[in-house]
């Protein structure tokens, strides 16, 4: 679509895309949703809350890339093993559901990361309406699809994202048992850094830190934010077809999310963040300075620990030197590090895993205040014009057909001294500020190494 980013797709070309499926009488737009995910406990426990949380869960497909290891984790697509079997209980919904689920296994110990991982997963879309990715281990609110749908309408973009880092699923924040959601703050997208690499000492990568969540300041539609997330993402079917993940970066973590977002930018695809929270996410909490003592709702409505997650790099050693050579092709794809030379990095197919031309990337660091060639980003001061002006401003550059917003149309250049640093609690529920940033911040998330 679009000649693989070089020009905008028509509405027409967006219009092919999409599929329908008649649920109790009426036609309703189908949701592909993709999940990776790695040993993960919880994977088969988000699965069945998925299915079941959904008002019309017909609608549905899931694609299931389950890293495991045979003998020692359980398969994700299965109940667990201390519930009834399929056979017991064929109305259990990851039964009753079975043939709405596309399930690829694949032995852990030959894992590479999440992006392979998630690239095999997008394989397995078939032509969906929408397309959505999730963690492996998150709660939905009741009624989410319904929810979520109307979202993205009201946007009244075509190339609408609804992404974000999920707030956490804390016996504060939802009702396991009634899937009723017991907050009205929601997170959004405005905090990224340039950190040491630890892929190559010598320079340093792009990624996303602590974001905050507040009462939403935009209603009756999505907010606009400058970044994308791995763990929940909304969107239409041909993001996956137009932005698909780069199957040559392995052992990559950090630097996932912007590589899939600047990419997205530069075909045309515009961020916002959810009004309403419609998904949870169980985070890996144990090792997080002072949160070492919450407790986790369960999903069977009991507080427990939150179990360790085990993560890819367990099996580093069998891929010694992959990374860093990877991290360069993520690097010289997108731009962020203007001191990584073509020379450095492997092309393969980089017409297809690249950046578009419906815009460039230098409009997106101009944007949003990025600085490539000294690592600097906006900081907290980006999150005060994100929560106070962005979409009011930028909203106004739709295109009449709907087709994302004309970035040709906005002059506005972010700089840090033009609004104050943003105060406020982050998804965990915690009081940040940029003085308790840790260099853990984002370690949350190596519970999602799918």
């Amino acid at each position: 679509l679009g000649n693989n980013g070089q020009r905008l797709m028509t509405m027409e070309e967006a219009a092919h895309v999409g599929s329908f499926t008649d649920v109790e009488g009426e036609s309703m737009e189908t949701i592909f949703i993709s999940i990776a995910s790695y040993r993960d406990y919880r994977c088969p426990l988000t699965v069945e809350n998925l299915f079941i949380r959904a008002r019309y869960p017909e609608r549905i497909r899931v694609a299931l890339v389950d890293q495991i290891i045979n003998d020692e984790d359980e398969p994700c697509n299965l109940p667990p093993s201390d519930e009834p079997s399929c056979a017991e209980n064929p109305n259990h919904a990851l039964c009753k559901y079975a043939h709405l689920i596309s399930y690829y296994s694949m032995d852990a110990s030959i894992s590479v990361g999440p992006i392979l991982a998630r690239h095999i997963g997008h394989r397995m879309y078939r032509g969906e309406y929408f397309a959505m990715q999730i963690d492996a281990h998150m709660e939905f609110v009741d009624g989410w699809d319904v929810d979520i749908v109307y979202q993205w309408k009201t946007a009244n973009n075509e190339m609408a994202i609804l992404s974000t880092y999920v707030t956490a699923a804390l016996n504060t924040t939802i009702n396991v048992q009634t899937g009723q959601s017991l907050v009205t703050k929601r997170p959004f997208m405005c905090n990224s850094i340039y950190e040491s690499d630890y892929y190559d000492g010598d320079t340093g990568h792009m990624r996303h830190d602590q974001q905050p969540g507040t009462e939403p300041t935009i209603h009756g539609t999505p907010m606009l934010h400058p970044f994308w997330a791995a763990g929940f993402s909304f969107a239409r079917g041909h993001f996956v077809v137009n932005v698909p993940y780069d199957q040559y970066l392995p052992m990559i973590f950090q630097g996932e999310e912007p590589n899939i977002g600047i990419r997205a930018f530069t075909y045309g695809y515009d961020f916002y963040a959810p009004e309403q929270n419609i998904v949870f996410h169980y985070y890996d909490l144990s090792d997080r300075k002072g949160l070492k003592k919450k407790e986790m709702s369960d999903r069977k409505g009991m507080k427990k620990k939150e179990k360790k997650v085990k993560i890819f790099w367990e099996h580093e050693d069998k891929f010694k030197d992959v990374a860093q050579s990877a991290m360069l092709r993520l690097k010289g794809i997108i731009d962020t590090n203007p001191e990584v030379t073509p020379d450095q990095w492997n092309h393969i197919e980089h017409s297809k895993y690249g950046t578009g031309k419906v815009r460039t990337t230098t409009k997106y660091f101009e944007t949003f205040g990025i600085h490539p060639h000294n690592h600097t980003v906006g900081g907290t001061n980006l999150c005060s014009f994100v929560e106070m002006e962005m979409h009011l401003k930028f909203s106004m550059a739709l295109r009449n057909n709907n087709m994302g917003i004309d970035y040709d149309q906005i002059s506005f250049k972010f700089q840090s001294f033009m609004y104050p640093p943003f105060f406020e609690t982050n998804y965990y529920g915690e009081e940040t500020d940029d003085a308790e940033e840790t260099d853990d911040a984002e370690e949350t998330d190596e519970a999602d190494l799918e």
